[in-house]
């Protein structure tokens, strides 16, 4: 799978810790939908879903990894796995916790900005 973003050089990922995050180690670095281009790879896709259904888990059915996914926080963004992104991409990036596990407070505290 290839795709391209289009993000700050400095930029915030989310490193929440609800099952499926803590588990896999994804950290979420957040990319409108306009800045997100798949290149290559989505015939290979396939969709994941749990708990309330907002949330489309996208996995690789070749390698298995979930290098973005629609994530219910942002319905107008992607969420990319800042560990899929190529080496070098020379980002500066800030890690902020978020908390999955309780994600109705953490949302309604507006602890996802």
């Amino acid at each position: 799978m290839r795709f391209s973003i289009e993000v700050e050089q400095r930029s915030e990922v989310l490193d929440c810790n609800c099952s499926i995050c803590s588990a896999s180690g994804y950290l979420h670095l957040i990319v409108p939908h306009d800045d997100f281009t798949l290149l290559k790879g989505g015939e290979d896709l396939t969709s994941y879903r749990f708990g309330t259904g907002r949330a489309e888990h996208l996995f690789c059915s070749v390698c298995g990894l979930k290098s973005y996914y629609q994530p219910r926080s942002h319905p107008d963004c992607w969420s990319v796995n800042l560990s899929c992104l190529d080496e070098g991409h020379e980002l500066t990036v800030s890690i902020r916790q978020f908390d999955g596990q309780n994600w109705e407070k953490a949302a309604d505290e507006k602890a996802l900005g």
